[in-house]
């Protein structure tokens, strides 16, 4: 089944740089971003937190002078861009990323024109905002994410410490793809890892296979299942208790 086809849009004014990858994990998990786009006026210093953050993530960075005291004019940018992007007829949805409650008639508008809205912003995102979005994400969810996250940096292969990053990857791959059982087929992580680490290959860490890597992480297990015809094998991660 074809993956939706995402265009994130984010207003560099009211949305947080430390938590971009946890916030581009999440949509992930809702499908393919597209296009990634951030607006502000570079020129400012109150944004030079977020520019570290663009090349790691390749987010494009869309340059709107403030040329009026008072005026936002980096909101009508991201607006126009948003409905040039509606009118291409190229994306499923759109991910807006703020707590600006002068996106409310964009989301509407948006949704109205048949795509899907997911909006990202602070608990202090007035209501009109999130009503008129499919689905809404407070971000301080995800900053509360990110010690138990981190927590798992304790665990160790049975050979040496695992990266720090690789953990936190295969940690939220499998958050993303768990079923109810606590079970995560490991071919569903794998495509959830392409999503959030386009340059991720097992290989870099000395194994041949997704497979063989986890196993050489002790905080998981892996288990083998046989399909029906009592021949063909799937491979399910589950966190180790032991």
């Amino acid at each position: 089944m074809p993956q939706a086809r995402l265009a994130v849009l984010i207003d560099a004014d009211n949305a947080q740089a430390d938590l971009i990858a946890a916030l581009l994990a999440e949509i992930a998990k809702l499908g393919v971003a597209h296009v990634k786009r951030i607006y502000g006026d570079w020129t400012k210093p109150h944004l030079a937190g977020w520019k570290e953050k663009l090349n790691e993530h390749a987010i494009q960075p869309m340059q709107q002078f403030a040329y009026t005291t008072g005026k936002n004019s980096t909101d009508s940018a991201l607006i126009i861009d948003a409905m040039d992007l509606l009118y291409a007829g190229k994306f499923d949805g759109f991910c807006l990323v703020s707590s600006d409650s002068d996106f409310t008639r964009l989301a509407a508008r948006l949704r109205e024109s048949g795509m899907v809205v997911y909006g990202f912003g602070e608990k202090k995102t007035p209501r009109a905002m999130i009503a008129a979005c499919d689905r809404f994400l407070y971000v301080e969810v995800l900053r509360e994410a990110l010690p138990a996250k981190a927590g798992v940096v304790a665990a160790t292969t049975k050979k040496s410490k695992v990266d720090v990053n690789l953990l936190s990857l295969l940690r939220r791959a499998f958050d993303a793809t768990a079923d109810d059982s606590g079970h995560a087929q490991l071919s569903a992580m794998g495509s959830q890892i392409s999503k959030l680490a386009p340059d991720f290959d097992s290989r870099n860490y000395g194994c041949k296979r997704l497979s063989d890597l986890v196993k050489q992480v002790d905080f998981y297990a892996v288990e083998e299942r046989k399909g029906s015809d009592g021949k063909a094998v799937s491979h399910y991660v589950r966190i180790n208790r032991v």
